[in-house]
């Protein structure tokens, strides 16, 4: 059985259950749940800055700016973004509860490429009041450093947890994808 799906174990090997210890290197199930509210809540907090720095623009200057022909429709963000922040909590609780070697340089990856993430989106849409095509150029260059830290993300996290690494390929393919249409909207706005 894969490491990411096999039970909690006692040091007997058999599946943890009852007052039993976990095995050394395993965190009990209490801890195990709250660092996944953890993982959650902060992807949650980054949602909802993001969403604060976006609201009164899409309406406002974003819905009369020239966009990429391949631009899907507004609605499709908030579902793709929800979607791609929770496999990202999951990503980094993986990592976080396994305790392997390296598990603090990859969940460092992981703070910085959040960090990234959650400058981006006002500096593309709460900047460009202000600052015109220059917010979008900065933000073009957020979002290629963005793209760089969830790769080096994903290469710290696939030798701990597979399913992580994975976890986090849809986000990496959204960033490529949102950064054509940021490149797009500088070079035509």
């Amino acid at each position: 059985m894969p490491r990411d799906q096999q039970p909690l174990t006692a040091g007997s090997g058999t599946p943890l259950q009852g007052n039993r210890k976990p095995a050394p290197g395993v965190r009990a199930l209490g801890p195990q749940l709250l660092g996944l509210l953890v993982f959650v809540g902060a992807s949650a907090l980054v949602a909802g800055l993001g969403g604060l720095a976006s609201a009164s623009n899409v309406d406002g200057w974003y819905a009369t700016a020239a966009k990429a022909p391949w631009s899907p429709p507004n609605w499709v963000f908030g579902p793709a973004w929800t979607f791609l922040y929770t496999a990202m909590a999951v990503a980094a609780w993986l990592i976080w509860r396994r305790r392997a070697e390296g598990s603090r340089r990859a969940l460092t990856a992981y703070a910085v490429q959040l960090l990234l993430n959650l400058l981006w989106t006002p500096a593309f849409f709460g900047l460009y009041p202000a600052l015109g095509t220059s917010a979008l150029w900065l933000a073009f260059g957020i979002i290629v450093a963005l793209a760089v830290a969830v790769t080096v993300t994903v290469l710290h996290f696939g030798p701990i947890s597979r399913i992580a690494g994975l976890l986090l390929l849809p986000y990496l393919t959204w960033i490529v994808f949102a950064a054509s249409l940021n490149l797009w909207a500088a070079l035509n706005n």
